[in-house]
């Protein structure tokens, strides 16, 4: 039996794990006027419509449906709240470089998004999701110009990370982090596979952080 005088601690990544297999859905959004009100600690999640940003959000959170995951780009129209607990949320934001929508639904998205991560105080940082494949897009970069201008720290997540080899993962991310720390240097990146769970611990480390989470153990 064991002393409760001496606890075990419980290792972060189990933790993690607990916590964000518990967030639930909140709400969704389509105009900047009727987001939640503007307190507590959020991280936001965007990318390209086809870097898995579904599938990331699944995998991080253990919910096989909290994001829809599809194989048409676009189709997260909303910015959905995923609460983790009171006044810390995951933010789901619409994908960028979509396909197949009409010219007034792209600008909206584009005007929603930009005054989302330009004026809204309670967001920490921002998870960007790029397919290692193609890394650093223009519009990848119009995203970061925009984190920029605000002092907004990102966090890139290099998606599909199992489609290369562990050599050819490395050298992209290396080169990645080279034009980061010459053109963003607030900004980091990782290796991460929603298929083979890569970067999993890195990844809930860094929500941890902009969550305001105590660090355990």
């Amino acid at each position: 039996m064991r002393n409760p005088d001496h606890p075990v601690p419980i290792p972060q990544t189990a933790a993690a794990a607990r916590r964000y297999q518990a967030v639930r859905f909140l709400n969704s959004i389509n105009e900047f006027e009727k987001l939640p009100p503007d307190t507590g600690n959020e991280v936001a999640f965007a990318g390209r419509s086809n870097a898995g940003k579904s599938s990331a959000l699944n995998t991080l959170t253990g919910q096989r449906q909290l994001a829809r995951v599809s194989k048409m780009p676009g189709r997260t129209q909303l910015i959905n709240f995923f609460e983790v607990e009171p006044e810390r949320c995951l933010v789901d934001l619409p994908g960028y470089g979509y396909a197949q929508v009409p010219e007034t639904i792209r600008r909206h998205w584009q005007k929603l998004l930009e005054q989302y991560l330009r004026e809204r105080m309670a967001l920490r940082g921002l998870m960007m999701l790029m397919d290692i494949r193609h890394p650093l897009t223009p519009l990848d970069r119009q995203l970061l110009d925009w984190c920029a201008a605000r002092g907004l720290p990102v966090h890139i997540l290099l998606t599909k990370a199992d489609k290369l080899s562990r050599g050819a993962a490395l050298a992209v991310r290396q080169q990645v982090e080279k034009t980061l720390r010459a053109d963003y240097p607030q900004t980091s990146a990782q290796l991460f596979s929603a298929l083979t769970r890569l970067g999993m611990e890195e990844a809930w480390a860094r929500l941890d952080k902009w969550l305001g989470f105590a660090v355990e153990g």
